[in-house]
């Protein structure tokens, strides 16, 4: 298929140097229902009571089942928002990844994930674009904050 000149370069996707320091990525709320309790349990192989017993969270003070820290933290996966596509052809990969719990996060939660370029730090052929991650939850509370580094290729 031929493209124009300015399909062309839009299919291209972006670069190291196409991106600044400030942009933002929203990724889609998403509730943490039974269901992603459960499908995290099954894909982690974590049997503590306190991610699926509701009454042995209540036993410890807990208003519900507790998320587990990685099953927060997966709700920044870039994956869900807009930035694979952005680099589908200047993606060599995530580099390092961290975070902090800072709040608890139950059963029921909606959580609202984000990221932000806050680092660009270029090499000879590629760059590291730093995002911060954050999550909110649906009263507006920072439950967790961490980075994402990722390797692009420079045009």
């Amino acid at each position: 298929m031929i493209n124009s000149d300015n399909n062309l370069s839009s299919n291209q996707g972006k670069y190291f140097d196409d991106f600044s320091i400030g942009d933002k990525y929203l990724l889609p709320s998403r509730t943490q229902t039974s269901g992603v309790f459960s499908m995290f349990q099954a894909a982690s192989g974590d049997n503590d009571p306190i991610h699926y017993d509701v009454e042995y969270c209540r036993e410890r003070g807990h208003p519900n089942m507790l998320a587990h820290g990685l099953q927060v933290f997966i709700q920044t996966a870039a994956g869900a928002g807009t930035f694979p596509s952005e680099v589908k052809n200047s993606l060599i990969g995530l580099i390092e990844v961290s975070g902090k719990m800072l709040k608890a996060v139950y059963r029921e939660d909606t959580l609202y994930p984000e990221l932000t370029i806050t680092k660009l730090t270029p090499q000879n052929s590629t760059g590291i674009i730093e995002m911060e991650a954050t999550i909110f939850n649906q009263k507006k509370i920072l439950v967790f904050k961490g980075i994402h580094k990722y390797l692009i290729k420079k045009n």
